[in-house]
């Protein structure tokens, strides 16, 4: 069945990382699909109808089968559309790529995302920790390869996105030194390579507002200290 036949929505909200790993994944197979903007304080029938459980984007929905969670989307993708893989071939390798990019979930989001947006210093600085012990393991893994999935970018780059493009974002507004070039150089120089590939160029959004509403966010918590 060609991809124009296929009924394709993305439900999510513009400047998500977790939509954008999705919204990568279709660029890079040349799926056409339509992209329904949520809003998030306000949800559809949809979208609650779709993902009963967490509520939450994206929503992919294929047919009117609807599947949630970004990585389970991006590997659904990979998995009915063949062309231009996202997960290696070879088993193993296969089940590293899982590996990772749930790491890059469990272990880099949530403590990038409280070094920034958490009020309680301590707590504060215990996230920037967890942040860079965190980073430093995938500045291993990378080794010398030009993407984690060797010379194609895959799962795990896709995954990663959140530290090339928000990482920076956040640490530019809270003023701190978390993902360096001089800290990580592998990974400093894999995120401008991944930012630059012209797949994922074409999905980033746009900077300047981003930064504006995150901006925005970390003053009103500052100023309710």
């Amino acid at each position: 069945m060609a991809a124009s036949q296929e009924d394709v929505k993305l439900l999510g909200v513009l400047g998500s990382p977790f939509v954008c790993r999705v919204q990568i994944a279709l660029k890079l197979k040349g799926i056409e699909y339509k992209f329904v903007e949520e809003n998030l304080a306000n949800k559809s029938d949809l979208l609650l109808k779709s993902n009963p459980v967490h509520k939450k984007v994206p929503v992919f929905i294929h047919n009117e089968k609807p599947i949630a969670e970004s990585l389970v989307i991006v590997e659904y993708i990979d998995e009915t559309w063949k062309n231009n893989p996202i997960l290696p071939s070879d088993p193993y390798h296969r089940a590293l790529a899982r590996f990772w990019s749930k790491f890059i979930d469990d272990k880099v989001f949530g403590a990038a995302w409280k070094s920034v947006f958490t009020l309680d210093e301590k707590e504060r600085e215990k996230n920037v920790e967890e942040s860079l012990e965190a980073l430093q393991f995938l500045e291993n893994e990378l080794k010398d390869n030009k993407f984690f999935g060797g010379e194609e970018f895959g799962l795990v780059d896709i995954a990663a996105i959140f530290i090339a493009f928000w990482i920076p974002i956040f640490q530019e507004i809270a003023g701190l030194q978390i993902f360096t070039s001089e800290k990580f150089p592998k990974l400093y120089k894999w995120s401008q390579e991944f930012m630059s590939h012209p797949v994922v160029k074409e999905v980033l959004p746009p900077r300047d507002p981003l930064f504006a509403f995150f901006k925005a966010r970390y003053e009103s918590l500052s100023a309710s200290k």
